[in-house]
């Protein structure tokens, strides 16, 4: 088990993975991550003023533009926010350091929305860092909305995902790199992600000023016209709704 934070390299850090990122919207397994955001973020959430915290090539964005939001996409990756541009020519993208986004404006914004981000970042004090600074984002009744993937994901299959030619994931623990073959994309290489327990998200949300105030792990329907795999039993992504103490 590889689980040395330089030994990481962030999958869509490049071009090549980026572009062929760019061109995936909600297929399979990834429809469950968006399916329900609707209706938690409006159980959740007052007003419109958002960030896209990793917001790669901008699909979570749009995702909240089609809501209402006015938002703000933000990233570390230069090349991911170049397709972000190129897909949404109107919207407001940009670079950001992790940790680094008081220019954005303390205590201004309704919702932080992080979607998969955490999958891609090592090391539990660069983590509780940038929960802190988003948490200062926030303003009084602003909510952080953050979906990851669950533990098991790394130990089962799924309509978009594979782990069967990776048995270490089984002994994963919280920091170590775990990896997967992603179905719905052209690039077949393994994926390398962040395996992150549920107390531990937890003991770094408490850590970083954040409380849960919500937690969901949606599941497949056998109604929807989708081949589910594992995903009418077993949730392959959690979403915490969290807010300041």
């Amino acid at each position: 088990m590889i689980n040395s934070e330089s030994e990481f390299e962030n999958s869509w850090g490049n071009q090549t993975r980026a572009e062929s990122y760019s061109r995936l919207e909600f297929p399979n397994s990834y429809y469950l991550a968006y399916r329900d955001l609707p209706k938690i973020i409006s159980q959740h959430v007052s007003g419109k003023r958002a960030i896209d915290f990793g917001c790669g090539t901008g699909r979570s964005t749009r995702f909240l533009k089609q809501l209402g939001f006015n938002v703000i996409g933000i990233d570390i990756s230069g090349d991911m926010l170049e397709l972000a541009r190129s897909k949404d020519p109107s919207g407001e993208y940009q670079v950001v350091t992790n940790g680094s986004y008081s220019h954005l404006g303390p205590g201004r914004f309704d919702l932080v929305q992080s979607i998969f981000t955490f999958d891609n970042i090592p090391g539990w004090e660069t983590r509780t860092n940038i929960l802190s600074g988003l948490r200062d984002l926030l303003n009084p009744t602003g909510r952080i909305i953050c979906l990851d993937s669950t533990p098991e994901l790394y130990v089962n299959e799924w309509a978009s995902f594979s782990t069967k030619d990776f048995p270490e994931n089984l002994i994963a623990k919280t920091g170590d790199i775990v990896r997967d073959i992603m179905h719905d994309v052209e690039d077949k290489r393994p994926v390398e992600d962040i395996y992150w327990t549920v107390d531990d998200y937890q003991k770094m949300f408490r850590e970083a000023g954040l409380e849960t105030e919500g937690f969901y792990k949606p599941l497949g329907y056998d109604s929807e016209p989708i081949n589910w795999v594992s995903e009418t039993k077993i949730a392959p992504w959690m979403i915490f709704v969290l807010k300041k103490f």
